[in-house]
């Protein structure tokens, strides 16, 4: 017994590090790809401000919950980038026959223009908080877990390292993935390619909802839709519901998400639904026209109806409600809808328009 506690004590215990190849990161212009897992659920704060309040999410057999310590606070939406650039090096890497490891060592700089952030002495430094909010904010959820109930706790980033050549010249880092996020990342099923424009979207909001947009709406023709209240559960957010509403709508005013249209129809009950489909071609000048209002607007016209833009806006002829997504979008809580023309001129009639907030 005891020589077996003394040979315990002389076996040094392998630091995780020591255990996993490590994985050189590509120089190369690689497309950008998310996990959908990340972009389905509420696992950041889509604020910069800093944040310790946990988000807790229970869905069905889903369950999240975020924590982050006071010292760094919990990591952004922002902060998510540095996992979608993981991601992608990962991803290319397996497609090209290469060897991947959840250690990978690059250099600041390759992860910073990747994402599409400057390169200057302070962009190092907030690359830098953003490693510690990865590696500090914890995350336990049911998600991909074989037995019901049961969680899976880990952080962003297992560890992070500065490397240094023997002058003591940085040379790059080396970060270790979590095996929940290396797993998904792996899963063709799981892993979504996005457009490279996502990073230069400013507002928080808006990089959360193009990812629930790219995730749910995909490349369907019809599209796709979400009830306020539902999207306001999934994104953890702080705010008000009636602030989280009159940002929603304001991002359906200015059609900011690249590749998609989004648009706002209500249902039976009058309750609006963000809805969203692909487009095939540019963006519309204008996201939203006045319903039925003739090319020429008088001056002083008073808020009405809105309804979309036709040019631009459907990749096909349609003149009613679309198709609702019954048998596949069970995230939508969606109702049987009548036609989008039936809806607005009862709307009008009521005095009601789409622009109030939610209550």
């Amino acid at each position: 017994m005891l020589a077996a506690l003394a040979m315990t004590k002389r076996t040094p215990i392998q630091s995780e590090r020591a255990q996993l190849e490590l994985f050189r990161a590509s120089t190369s212009d690689l497309a950008p790809r998310d996990a959908q897992d990340l972009m389905a659920y509420p696992f950041f704060s889509l604020s910069k401000s800093h944040r310790t309040q946990p988000i807790d999410y229970a869905v069905g057999d889903v369950v999240i919950r975020v924590e982050a310590v006071p010292e760094h606070g919990m990591a952004t939406i922002w902060d998510a980038d540095i996992l979608i650039w993981a991601a992608s090096q990962i991803v290319a890497a397996r497609d090209a026959g290469l060897r991947t490891s959840r250690l990978i060592a690059v250099t600041p700089y390759e992860i910073l223009t990747f994402i599409g952030r400057g390169v200057s002495a302070r962009d190092y430094q907030r690359l830098k908080a953003a490693l510690d909010r990865l590696q500090s904010t914890s995350v336990a959820t049911t998600i991909r877990q074989p037995a019901s109930g049961r969680r899976h706790r880990f952080s962003w980033i297992n560890e992070w390292v500065e490397r240094a050549d023997p002058s003591g010249r940085p040379v790059g880092i080396e970060l270790i993935v979590p095996d929940w996020f290396y797993s998904a990342v792996l899963d063709d099923a799981l892993i979504l390619t996005i457009d490279r424009d996502y990073f230069s979207l400013t507002g928080g909001f808006e990089r959360w909802l193009y990812r629930i947009v790219r995730k749910h709406g995909g490349r369907q023709r019809s599209g796709w839709r979400f009830e306020f209240g539902h999207l306001y559960l999934k994104s953890g957010s702080l705010s008000p519901f009636k602030r989280f509403a009159f940002e929603l709508r304001d991002i359906v005013r200015r059609q900011p998400l690249p590749g998609y249209i989004l648009s706002i129809d209500l249902e039976i009950s009058g309750r609006p639904r963000l809805a969203f489909e692909p487009v095939s071609w540019g963006k519309p000048v204008d996201g939203l026209v006045l319903s039925g209002t003739r090319s020429v607007v008088p001056s002083g016209t008073g808020v009405s109806c809105y309804r979309e833009q036709k040019p631009g806006l459907t990749p096909r002829d349609q003149t009613g409600n679309r198709t609702p997504n019954l048998d596949s979008n069970t995230e939508s809580n969606l109702c049987r809808a009548r036609g989008n023309l039936e809806i607005r001129a009862e709307n009008c009639a009521s005095g009601h328009t789409e622009m109030r907030d939610d209550r």
